[in-house]
């Protein structure tokens, strides 16, 4: 075999191991090589083959989109929004089928559906749907995807369909540099699809979930699971899920565990979609004038929903930070009322060019507060949303740090009480009792401004405060006589220095074991650490030059406050490993799981390095495990970290 030939067919398998089935087996180095080593080789013959991975280059842009008449016509999917409506398609099944008839169950992505067209073995148009007989010729800026093979072993005529879609940490991840920000991962994807440059497609990194066989030269009748096996067969990227169910429970089963499980996947989703499997009776069911009688989709209750925004209000943090939350038009979304959303600075209301009295577009995730996506229509009473000059607490001139706005008064009441609330939460000193409605009072009412003023609370400061008997005050005080005594680590975590957070704690006590060596510590000694980067290096100097900051270090030392550090060394499954979590897990909370490894003698890292050694993805894993797979880095999922723990 001629070199060029060799190294196509090298970096095919290669490309596939990566996008296909998501188990890389080369670093981007040794790939990178063998690319530059191919394209130098197609520049000296002037050859270029068909599944060459350099055809996939964002090219020049068009200008303009051709129309294509698909070979056979792409139907659409008649809908369902509750069990009754699909049981009632289950019941026509039955009705031609009798009662033996199986299913099978896939999620619906909400992307944009396109069509793959190949012809003796090699791939030559891509296509939208359009109305489902016309569509348009995307094939520069489906070339750019590498999710699909550009040679597959069927010699005859055929039509493939997939859904491109943009994952939601890719979507996350090119949200943070863009100067205009892309509303949802529908819209993202339909935008770099339909762009007619193809180097903005192949920035956005679309990918393409195959899932059906539209035509065949042979006129082939396929079952769902033969359609699925060949597309699995011919290197077609295909979601994982993909269920065969037997009876109307088990697909009504199905759709509920897809219910639950969207919302831990990394694709947007809106759905599922039932078909019969057997080809035959496909056949005898057969089409209306815009649906197969044969298929079903459900669709699930939206998670986006477009409201009024009433107002901005602007929040102060511990740090000072102020963060804007927008006050809506209530309205229901995802089973629960919405009046609230967040916004995360001054920046990205510019960004999302959101303004008062215009109608957003809001997304709601895994029960957690809403967010503004973007705008999708302004009113003739709309306004801009006015960057604020002062603090709305307490009146102080407002500073700015890039897309940030910070009010500076350290004594500006909600600062002090997320500060104290952060102090003597369950991660940092561990006040059992304590709340944020607990340091609100004592701000307000006894005057507490800072850490160690709560370990000169005495039980006659709460006698005449509203809701504290003597039980409850006899445990706070217990708690905080107890909090006198924290690790090392939480003690670095709980005094609030920026940057600092539970990881970086840890490896400060490791490596400085005390406060006074963390105190005269250097720029360079804090930068070689793994998880200390130059920004949070800068925040530690700056925090030991505050005269306000030493005082009151001296002041918790004054009242007996001595973290402690041991550095026994503990043995375990997870000894020498340098363990980063990512992705939610289902059966731990994160600080639970990393509690198990350092039990078991690991150590946990915020960050994916060269020196990570094990990253333990969860559901929505995002751009850790990409930057680990691309490291090399040995990746388990929840259950092989359930099994590792049994050890």
């Amino acid at each position: 075999m001629n070199r060029q030939r060799e190294l196509v067919d090298i970096l095919n398998k290669w490309a596939y191991e990566y996008y296909v089935l998501d188990n890389p087996t080369v670093s981007d180095k040794e790939y990178d090589a063998l690319y530059d080593e191919l394209r130098k080789l197609e520049q000296e013959s002037g050859e270029v083959y068909a599944d060459s991975p350099t055809k996939r280059v964002g090219g020049e842009p068009i200008k303009g989109f051709e129309k294509h008449t698909h070979i056979a016509r792409l139907f659409s999917l008649d809908k369902s929004v509750s069990e009754n409506e699909l049981q009632a398609f289950l019941t026509r099944v039955e009705k031609v089928a009798g009662a033996k008839s199986a299913y099978t169950v896939e999620y619906k992505f909400d992307g944009l559906t396109v069509c793959l067209t190949y012809d003796k073995g090699v791939f030559v148009r891509a296509t939208t749907r359009g109305n489902g007989v016309v569509g348009e010729d995307v094939t520069a800026q489906v070339l750019t995807i590498p999710s699909f093979p550009l040679k597959i072993s069927y010699q005859g005529l055929l039509e493939v369909r997939g859904e491109a879609v943009i994952r939601l940490s890719v979507l996350e991840e090119y949200n943070k540099t863009a100067t205009e920000t892309l509303k949802n991962a529908r819209n993202a994807v339909a935008g770099a699809i339909r762009n007619l440059d193809p180097k903005i497609t192949k920035l956005r990194k679309p990918d393409i979930y195959f899932y059906d066989i539209n035509y065949t030269s042979e006129n082939e009748e396929f079952s769902q699971t033969q359609a699925h096996d060949f597309l699995v067969k011919e290197g077609f990227k295909v979601f994982p899920y993909f269920k065969v169910c037997q009876t109307g429970e088990e697909v009504l089963s199905a759709i509920r565990e897809i219910e639950q499980e969207r919302h831990h996947i990394d694709v947007l989703t809106d759905g599922a979609v039932i078909k019969v499997n057997d080809a035959n009776l496909r056949a005898e069911m057969c089409f209306t004038d815009k649906f197969p009688r044969w298929a079903m989709a459900y669709k699930f209750e939206a998670e986006e929903v477009t409201t009024l925004l009433k107002e901005v209000v602007w929040q102060v943090g511990r740090t000072g930070k102020l963060t804007p939350l927008a006050v809506l038009e209530p309205v229901e979304l995802g089973g629960a009322t919405v009046s609230r959303a967040t916004l995360n600075n001054y920046g990205d209301i510019l960004r999302k060019k959101v303004q008062l009295r215009s109608r957003v577009l809001v997304r709601r995730s895994n029960e957690v507060i809403p967010e503004i996506l973007g705008t999708t229509e302004y009113y003739e009473d709309s306004k801009e949303v006015e960057k604020p000059t002062v603090c709305p607490a307490c009146g102080s001139v407002l500073t700015e740090n890039g897309a940030h706005l910070f009010c500076p008064n350290r004594s500006c009441l909600p600062r002090l009480v997320a500060k104290l609330d952060h102090y003597a939460s369950k991660n940092a000193m561990n006040i059992d009792g304590f709340s944020e409605s607990t340091a609100q009072i004592l701000v307000e009412k006894k005057g507490v401004k800072s850490f160690s003023d709560l370990y000169r609370l005495t039980a006659e400061d709460f006698a005449d405060l509203d809701g504290f008997k003597d039980k409850k005050i006899a445990n706070l005080l217990t708690a905080i006589e107890k909090s006198k005594r924290p690790t090392l680590d939480a003690f670095f975590f709980a005094i609030g220095v920026d940057g600092v957070g539970r990881v970086a704690g840890k490896d400060l006590a490791v490596k400085f074991k005390n406060l006074e060596n963390l105190k005269n510590a250097s720029f360079d000694e804090l930068i070689g650490m793994e998880n200390i980067g130059e920004i949070t290096a800068n925040a530690i100097l700056e925090y030991f030059k505050d005269e306000e900051n030493l005082s009151e270090l001296a002041e918790l030392e004054k009242a007996g406050v001595q973290p402690v550090w041991s550095e026994e060394k503990k043995d375990g499954v997870f000894s020498g490993e340098l363990v980063v979590l990512t992705g939610s897990l289902t059966n731990y909370k994160r600080s639970e799981a990393q509690k198990l490894i350092e039990e078991r003698g690991g150590a946990c890292q915020s960050s994916v390095t060269s020196k990570t050694t094990l990253v333990i993805a969860g559901e929505e894993a995002g751009s850790k495990l990409e930057k680990a797979k691309k490291l090399g880095v040995k990746v388990i999922d929840e259950e092989q970290f359930k099994k590792m723990l049994d050890k």
